[in-house]
């Protein structure tokens, strides 16, 4: 008997045999498409499918709808080798002053393993789930530098981030006073409210996300 098992990771994974070019994916309003590279260093050929979702992981691919078009949605990639997954912006109703976010899926299903009808076999499929961001063009300020913008206050002994840029801000690692939370993305033209614990004044420290994927860090004072 055969089952198969889905492991979602949200970043690269040593188990899984597919890597996905990045960690992130930037689409310019102004851009006919953007294209995501995949490479399969497993030993064994793998089938690919691959969508994008608006923020539910457990919608079914078959009932999401989203503005854009990803091909192919399914392929086979053979050890070794690499796929190019294409995206094209379909021209739905999205906000022309800030960011929007998505998420590109890709779920790798390995070959199936050959066993003796007596046998019980557990195969295992890894989703990789990464953000896309649809990004309009024209934007004031730059987006690797929207995290300097942001201010922090204490709020019913929470700290209130607040955005007041069009970017999105992936925070990681934050900590304050000992109190830690690992991760925190914080909408453009908004305000979010950590569990971090703290008297005024305090210190926050932690990380950002840049466009790149790369983690640099910051620091702010909680007002």
């Amino acid at each position: 008997m055969g089952t198969i098992a889905v492991v979602t990771l949200f970043s690269a994974n040593a188990l899984a045999s597919v890597v996905i070019s990045g960690t992130r994916v930037i689409y310019p309003s102004d851009a006919k498409e953007v294209s995501v590279k995949i490479s399969n260093g497993g030993p064994s050929p793998v089938l690919l499918q691959s969508w994008i979702d608006n923020g539910d992981s457990k919608a079914k691919p078959s009932a999401i709808k989203v503005p854009f078009v990803l091909t192919p949605p399914m392929n086979r990639v053979e050890s070794n080798k690499g796929q190019t997954l294409r995206i094209s912006y379909t021209g739905g109703a999205l906000p022309r002053d800030k960011e929007s976010v998505f998420w590109l899926n890709v779920l790798e299903v390995p070959a199936k393993a050959q066993v003796k009808s007596d046998q019980n076999l557990l195969q295992v499929a890894f989703r990789s789930r990464i953000k896309l961001f649809y990004r309009p063009a024209g934007l004031e300020g730059n987006a690797n530098d929207a995290v300097k913008a942001l201010t922090w206050k204490i709020q019913a002994s929470k700290v209130q981030a607040t955005n007041p840029t069009p970017y999105y801000v992936s925070l990681v690692n934050l900590s304050m006073n000992g109190k830690k939370l690992g991760y925190a993305m914080v909408a453009p033209r908004s305000t979010m409210t950590l569990d971090l614990m703290g008297n005024s004044g305090n210190k926050i420290v932690g990380s950002f996300v840049n466009d790149y994927g790369a983690v640099n860090t910051f620091d702010a004072v909680v007002k």
